[in-house]
């Protein structure tokens, strides 16, 4: 969960959030050497008095600084390609759901069970209970196991949304007639919140995302009671 005034990105709640972090750390710390390298360069050329003509024209200096940039750009590439792969691995997962978006509010549908689906509103600010975090609480939480692989399939009913949760590091666009699908695993037990990511009308600010990850017996008994109430 986000606070005020923070700066960084929230705790990885998933394994892809985590491969995510550290290549974000891992790219900061090149961007800083290079900023670094280079504010130490100017700062030299403009104070130093001497000059060296195999400064001003040096075929290995240009060889140099051809090649290291080439060198740097692989370094970044391929830890990035390795996570666009992993972010599209989709293997055997063990629940799937169906999420819709809609003006505004989501709905949801465990595919793997029938008469499981359920509407998801925010909750009003004047009907929200102490401790509950005013636009980000949804009367009906999707609500999954931990420790197994999901996969989530998500479209929309009319407009565009964006379906993200970002200690998952899940941001995928529900488009009208299409179905693009995500997968994830949450580490631990806890609920997770997002938000409607893309501009969708006048309440676009109104319909949150709650995920709750429980323990698969606390999941099964949840599973038994919605499907009696329903």
């Amino acid at each position: 969960m986000a606070h005020p005034a923070q700066l960084g990105f929230q705790d990885a709640a998933s394994p892809l959030m985590e491969e995510l972090l550290h290549f974000h750390d891992h790219a900061l710390m090149i961007v800083l050497l290079i900023s670094t390298i280079v504010l130490y360069i100017i700062t030299a050329m403009v104070t130093a008095k001497f000059s060296d003509k195999l400064i001003l024209d040096s075929q290995e200096i240009e060889i140099i600084w051809t090649l290291l940039p080439a060198i740097i750009l692989v370094l970044i590439a391929l830890p990035s390609l390795r996570i666009l792969y992993l972010m599209d691995e989709i293997d055997d997962p063990h629940l799937t759901i169906k999420a819709m978006g809609h003006q505004w509010y989501w709905s949801y549908e465990y595919t793997d069970y029938e008469n499981l689906e359920f509407d998801s509103y925010m909750i009003p600010t004047q009907d929200l209970a102490p401790g509950q975090f005013r636009l980000l609480e949804a009367d009906h939480r999707m609500v999954i196991p931990a420790e197994s692989p999901i996969r989530v399939l998500i479209s929309a009913e009319d407009v565009l949304h964006s379906w993200a949760v970002p200690a998952l590091g899940v941001k995928v666009d529900a488009v009208p007639g299409r179905l693009n699908q995500t997968t994830f695993i949450i580490n631990r037990p806890g609920v997770f919140y997002g938000q409607c990511s893309e501009i969708c009308g006048a309440n676009h600010s109104f319909m949150p995302i709650v995920v709750e990850t429980v323990l698969l017996e606390h999941f099964e008994n949840w599973t038994w009671l919605m499907i009696q109430d329903a």
